[in-house]
């Protein structure tokens, strides 16, 4: 088939550092290639790609300090891939509601996944202005908050096997990887391995819109308790490492997780994961498997302690049998072949 994926700009594909979904997209993508498929990635000049690579701009946003108005280049974005649509079977929008005005006035199929939360007044009325467009969601809890969409599909995350592997390095210590944010949890994270006895090694990105979240909040809790390390960012090449040497990932969450990547990113160097049980966390997690599902920080302090009774090599089997990129591309192929087969606002949804 000939695909289009359209990437978000604020990252390149894949994201150097700390990016979600250009992550996915890149996945998707390369995976979409080695299944023989005809793939085009529209996404920023400095991405790095096995399909043909469709440059929106030199680099990605969040690199050009001159950005005035990121709204302003996606605007354009939209027009320059409706310039190009008829070169494709199938156009896979991840940019949210941008191209659903352009996009349902025209003939080729077309569908936009979701990466985001949706329990937001503005997304519940823009997502719902466009009930015929065909959405894919990223967890069946990510729905909630406007089910009325035509939700054609639920396509959960997958990622390359090779990428991320289980280290012989001894676990010394709990692992905190992702995003400084009040709905990430970190200030969870400090108390839970405090109270556990354990030390916590913080890898993750602090936002300029968090910046005064983590000055006022977190800075003083990394400072008054000695069994916390923040690295900071770390890429592809330093998390095998990372996730390898943990006893456990903490995913203390509290906001409705679409889906949480770096649960199956743990899973994948086979490290078990303890999360709160918000969102997507029962759909990814197989509790008393991969890791445990738990209620509040006494229970997971609780959980820090049957750690021994998982199997690593199970984590990353069940990473192997569920969390693949082939496994998603698959799903997402046979999303696309009923779209190219009818009109895309036609489909039924699931």
């Amino acid at each position: 088939m000939r695909i289009a994926q359209i990437s978000p700009l604020f990252e390149a594909v894949p994201p150097k550092l700390y990016g979600g979904t250009e992550r996915v997209v890149y996945s998707l993508t390369e995976e979409l290639v080695a299944m023989g498929h005809d793939v085009t990635l529209f996404a920023s000049g400095d991405s790095l790609t096995s399909a043909k690579l469709a440059p929106m701009r030199d680099e990605a946003i969040r690199l050009d300090p001159t950005v005035k108005d990121w709204v302003a280049i996606y605007y354009k974005y939209v027009e320059m891939v409706y310039r190009r649509k008829d070169e494709f079977d199938v156009i896979h929008f991840h940019i949210d509601y941008f191209p659903l005005s352009l996009f349902t006035r025209q003939n080729v199929p077309f569908l936009t996944t979701i990466h985001g939360r949706l329990d937001v007044k503005e997304f519940i009325d823009t997502f719902g202005t466009f009930k015929d467009a065909p959405f894919v969601s990223i967890s069946n809890n990510q729905r909630k908050p406007i089910p009325h969409l035509n939700w054609v599909r639920t396509v959960l995350h997958g990622m390359p096997p090779k990428i991320l592997t289980p280290q012989p390095v001894k676990q010394e210590y709990a692992a905190f990887l992702g995003r400084v944010s009040p709905e990430k949890g970190l200030d969870r994270a400090i108390h839970i391995t405090g109270k556990a006895g354990l030390k916590l090694k913080v890898a993750a990105k602090v936002d300029n819109a968090d910046k005064v979240y983590y000055d006022t909040v977190i800075k003083p809790l990394i400072d008054t308790n000695p069994h916390v390390e923040f690295i900071g960012e770390i890429n592809d090449q330093q998390k095998p490492e990372f996730l390898s040497g943990a006893h456990a990932l903490i995913f203390p969450i509290d906001w409705p997780e679409p889906f949480g990547l770096v649960m199956i990113e743990s899973m994948a160097c086979g490290t078990p994961v303890i999360a709160f049980r918000s969102g997507s966390v029962p759909e990814v997690i197989d509790d008393g498997v991969s890791g445990f599902i738990v209620d509040n920080i006494d229970e997971a302090v609780a959980a820090t302690k049957k750690l021994h009774t998982l199997d690593r090599a199970t984590v990353r089997a069940t990473f192997d049998r569920r969390w693949t990129s082939r496994r998603m591309a698959e799903d997402y192929v046979d999303l696309y072949q009923e779209l190219a087969q009818q009109p895309a606002r036609r489909l039924r949804a699931v």
